[in-house]
């Protein structure tokens, strides 16, 4: 998954990362407000975990601009407040969940499975289409019951596939999930997809390739 972080503190935003991208996450860290609006509205993410005192505005007013141009991205507060006006007001607003600090990694992992899953209205952590299946607990993908030992990118280009699994991904998002906001060479894309049509040969399922659109996970014809 494709996860933005909203934190000014520099440790907090370091240990969420730490946490969550060996669960097979892309992890994106803002500081600023409006570091944080420019890249949710060129970008898609699956998740924000969206602190509220922010240097330069207030996390509440990044999320009513979110809500209000009618995107549904779930967000998790994460604060150190403790006014029940403050959580209900983000609440109100449009977020999903509320964590105050300092809280568990362990609990803040699970609140953001089952956030995933709500959004992507799956009842596991798993994601699947055919002989392919990504655990996004365990941050592995497996091919006819076996377990792949792959590098974060291509687990990361896996799950891009399977979300959209029948249906074209697009070509910016997968870069972004495998690649982040770094400079991406013209054919970096195809290498990682390249390398995944050796591994699924002979699994039924097939990558096609839509010029200047995407690509697309599908079972292929008998």
């Amino acid at each position: 998954m494709r996860l933005l972080v909203v934190e000014d503190d520099p440790l907090i935003a370091r240990s969420l990362e730490q946490a969550l991208t060996p669960l097979g996450n892309t992890v994106e860290a803002f500081t600023r407000h409006a570091d944080a609006s420019a890249a949710l509205r060129h970008d898609r993410f699956d998740l924000v975990l969206l602190d509220l005192g922010l240097p330069d505005g207030d996390g509440l007013a990044l999320l009513g601009e979110l809500r209000e141009r009618g995107d549904t991205t779930p967000v998790l507060i994460l604060t150190a407040r403790d006014g029940i006006d403050d959580r209900v007001r983000g609440l109100d607003l449009g977020a999903d969940d509320y964590l105050a600090k300092p809280f568990s990694l362990v609990e803040l992992e699970a609140r953001v499975r089952a956030l995933l899953r709500r959004s992507q209205q799956r009842i596991d952590n798993r994601l699947r289409l055919g002989a392919l299946c990504f655990d996004s607990v365990a941050g592995l993908a497996y091919l006819n019951d076996t377990a792949l030992e792959l590098p974060r990118r291509e687990l990361a280009l896996i799950e891009g596939l399977l979300l959209h699994a029948g249906n074209i991904a697009p070509r910016e998002m997968l870069e972004r999930r495998l690649f982040g906001f770094g400079e991406v060479g013209p054919n970096a894309l195809e290498v990682y997809i390249s390398r995944l049509r050796k591994r699924l040969q002979g699994s039924g399922l097939r990558i096609r390739t839509f010029r200047g659109l995407g690509y697309r996970l599908e079972e292929a014809e008998a």
